[in-house]
């Protein structure tokens, strides 16, 4: 009888479920599940609706009970920096609100009346983007001092979903870096700064690192699904999962999670919390066995995405790269400038931008979609050099994983803009990067770079020079 292994893959614009097994020797994948996400404005304010997510991943559950394919083991990973505060009776404290929204507007400068921007990245290595939750916390602390000081824990929205399945509260590492408030030296919240930023110290539970189990369903999850298992901590941030399904176990290579954002980076044994890092904007995300994530937040796929929704016709993303590699225009946008964060027209942000760079303004679907393509190219490009001059090293090859890796029209662009070999799969990253450390728990593997080289045997991949 197979053994069956649950990643719960929530993202931005949507959930599924997808069970593993082991089948000689390789990761055989099955999407059982799938459902819709997106923030919902709640009288103008941005919010995740946490209720009908977490029905919808008991509704996944009971999928699997409905196949005969009962996991041994899930796991649940997310989006990261958004969180809920919890009161002594474990209610939920306001609105869940998600990180477009502009309550964090200003919200940087308050943090600044107590500690310095440089003194901040130094202290955690964090980049600093305006919805981390310190930002987030701070515009609490403005609006709603009450919610601070009645909170007794704070968890983020995976660790609170574990919760609702088993009772127990986690908070798990990878996630609990995005908040810019762990120490990267001791892997453990920053109390210090926590204090210094008048946050209430004891809602912040004890960091945990994947691979730790939670533990099991409550009872009355057992009754409504149909079944026991064991919730296991994977790297609950999607990036975390992603990076773990890089099919390679050389320390010298370049990937670029690719997905409504590219996180584009390296992996390292150490944070590097220097100024130079912090000027080019660099993060240091936490990563599975203490590994650092040392990464740049480049805009990515949400951005093609955004103009998809804008375009008269319904083009698939296929038929949308046909028509941007047949044109030969040359405007280029910066993807990572704020005009392109939550614009009402993304259309109009990339039109706006190059008419006020004084560059060739795009019309037709092809030209809109080739100078975005284009564009993001071009900032693998220069995020590469920036990567080999802040650590010294050159690198031959990069290891796009996750959506993007499908964008045959973008990986041929990104060898072309980086001058390096490019690497494309597995597309489902972030659902193997999860259940990889549940079957690492488990025992399937003895180490991540026997579980790198299955996943390089498991799944296809493509290469671009």
């Amino acid at each position: 009888m197979d053994k069956y292994y649950l990643a719960v893959d929530i993202g931005a614009s949507s959930g599924r479920h997808i069970l593993a097994s082991m089948v000689d020797g390789k990761m055989e994948l099955e999407e059982i599940y799938r459902f819709p996400n997106g923030m919902d404005n709640v009288d103008g304010t941005l919010c995740w609706d946490v209720k009908r997510l977490f029905t919808e991943i008991k509704n996944g559950l009971k999928k699997c009970k409905e196949l005969g394919k009962i996991p041994s083991f899930m796991g649940i990973d997310t989006w990261a920096v958004d969180y809920v505060l919890l009161d002594k009776e474990d209610k939920v404290l306001g609105k869940t609100i998600g990180y477009r929204d502009s309550r964090t507007n200003g919200m940087d400068e308050k943090v600044y009346e107590t500690i310095s921007l440089s003194a901040l990245y130094a202290r955690t290595g964090i980049q600093k983007q305006i919805f981390n939750t310190i930002y987030q916390l701070m515009a609490v602390k403005q609006s709603h001092p009450e919610y601070l000081e009645q909170a007794e824990s704070m968890l983020m929205i995976p660790d609170y979903f574990d919760f609702l399945l088993t009772g127990v509260k986690k908070m798990e590492y990878t996630n609990a870096t995005s908040t810019q408030l762990v120490d990267p030296k001791t892997n453990d919240w920053d109390y210090e700064l926590i204090d210094m930023l008048g946050y209430n110290s004891k809602m912040f539970q004890p960091v945990s690192m994947p691979g730790t189990v939670v533990g099991n369903f409550t009872k009355e999850i057992q009754e409504e699904v149909g079944f026991d298992c064991t919730v296991v901590l994977p790297a609950t941030h999607d990036t975390g999962s992603a990076v773990l399904a890089v099919p390679t176990n050389n320390d010298n290579a370049i990937y670029i999670s690719s997905g409504t954002w590219s996180l584009m980076g390296i992996e390292r044994k150490e944070a590097d919390c220097s100024m130079a890092s912090m000027q080019a904007n660099f993060t240091n995300e936490g990563g599975y066995d203490h590994r650092f994530r040392f990464l740049k937040n480049i805009m990515g796929l949400w951005m093609i995405q955004s103009v998809k929704k804008e375009f008269e016709e319904d083009l698939s993303f296929a038929e949308i790269c046909e028509r941007a590699s047949k044109e030969n225009i040359t405007s280029i946008v910066d993807c990572n400038d704020d005009c392109f964060f939550a614009p009402e027209s993304m259309i109009k942000a990339v039109q706006n931008f190059c008419a006020n760079t004084d560059q060739l303004v795009p019309n037709t679907v092809g030209e809109i979609s080739a100078v975005v393509y284009n564009s993001l190219a071009y900032c693998y490009g220069e995020t590469v050099k920036e990567i080999e001059a802040i650590t010294g090293n050159t690198y031959d090859t990069i290891y796009v994983v996750g959506g993007g890796a499908n964008a045959g029209y973008l990986n041929e662009l990104t060898a072309k803009y980086t001058g390096k070999k490019v690497s494309a799969g597995p597309t489902e990253a972030t659902a193997i990067g999860n259940l990889t450390v549940q079957m690492l728990q488990d025992g399937v593997f003895a180490d991540l770079p026997e579980a790198r080289t299955c996943i390089g045997k498991s799944f296809d991949i493509k290469y671009y020079e």
